[in-house]
């Protein structure tokens, strides 16, 4: 009886593991590794870069805009062994191969590349200029007019020059209509303009005769800029490019062809100016930009009106 009294104690152990630490040190770790092989590289290449370009990268973060557009040492004109490749990585030539360098490269300042564009544009002009001649030579109907045309390579660009002589006018008795022989020699001249980009500036010029009427009626001025009108609607008929036309003016008598003698019929006649890039630039800030066509001042002839007015403009 005694055994049956006694309890019967039953002892449950409960077996658990340790906790569930998570994978986040992993994550951690791996980003300290990942930071320290950054700043060894970074060392790496600070170590092995030349000071050329360790000044010209400063530059170019002070600077970013004038490094890329003058040039300099950010621009890649320092030893670095990042440079062309081949044998010797320390310098900014490839490797030589057959005697010569391959993998060279050429660097030039704004200075520099201005300067070869004049040159190219002024090679480009001086062949203009042959060809307009050669067109004078090869058309017989041009070549009697040889002496009043004239060419030459001026500060603004190319510049041809029709001249008027006592005996044979570019333009009728005080009237901006070309003679016959005047519009043929501004049509043969059209075409070849187009030969060039550039574009062109039509001035007419007259002597100092003035009208009767004086200044405040039809003047040297509204028949200087009628002339360059009609000339350049003569260019454009013989095939010349429209949009080539930058200006037109009248300059009335103001710049003579013969300075000492302002009445003299070599100072009536018709520029034409290929334009360089220089002119052209300060001719668009002359007019505040660029037109939407050529200026022009487009006027009626009023001589016919007057017939008292002894003109030989």
């Amino acid at each position: 009886m005694a055994d049956e009294a006694r309890p019967i104690v039953v002892k449950k152990i409960k077996k658990s593991g340790g906790g569930h630490h998570g994978g986040a040190w992993k994550i951690a770790y791996a980003d300290f590794v990942t930071a320290m092989m950054a700043f060894f590289l970074l060392m790496w290449l600070l170590g092995s870069t030349a000071k050329g370009d360790l000044q010209g990268i400063a530059e170019y973060f002070q600077t970013p805009l004038k490094v890329a557009m003058q040039g300099g040492s950010g621009s890649g004109d320092s030893s670095s062994i990042l440079k062309a490749g081949g044998q010797d990585l320390t310098r900014k030539d490839g490797q030589k191969k057959n005697g010569e360098i391959i993998g060279k490269r050429k660097t030039y300042d704004l200075k520099t590349a201005n300067e070869i564009l004049e040159k190219a544009e002024g090679e480009r002009l001086k062949a203009l200029k042959q060809k307009i001649e050669e067109v004078i030579d090869k058309n017989p109907n041009l070549r009697q007019f040889k002496s009043q045309l004239q060419l030459d390579i001026t500060p603004e660009g190319l510049r041809l020059q029709i001249i008027d002589e006592q005996n044979r006018p570019m333009f009728a008795l005080s009237r901006a209509e070309p003679q016959q022989y005047t519009k043929e020699i501004l049509r043969a001249i059209g075409p070849a303009l187009n030969e060039v980009p550039n574009k062109i500036s039509v001035s007419g010029h007259t002597d100092a005769t003035p009208y009767s009427s004086g200044e405040k009626g039809y003047s040297n001025w509204e028949l200087s800029a009628d002339r360059a009108n009609a000339s350049r609607r003569e260019l454009i008929a013989g095939g010349m490019d429209e949009g080539k036309v930058l200006r037109v003016v009248g300059l009335s008598s103001v710049v003579s062809f013969d300075r000492a003698d302002p009445f003299n019929p070599t100072n009536r006649r018709i520029s034409i100016i290929v334009m360089n890039r220089k002119a052209e630039q300060a001719a668009m800030q002359e007019m505040g930009g660029a037109p939407a066509e050529a200026p022009v001042a487009p006027t009626t002839d009023p001589a016919a009106a007057t017939p008292g007015a002894q003109k030989t403009n």
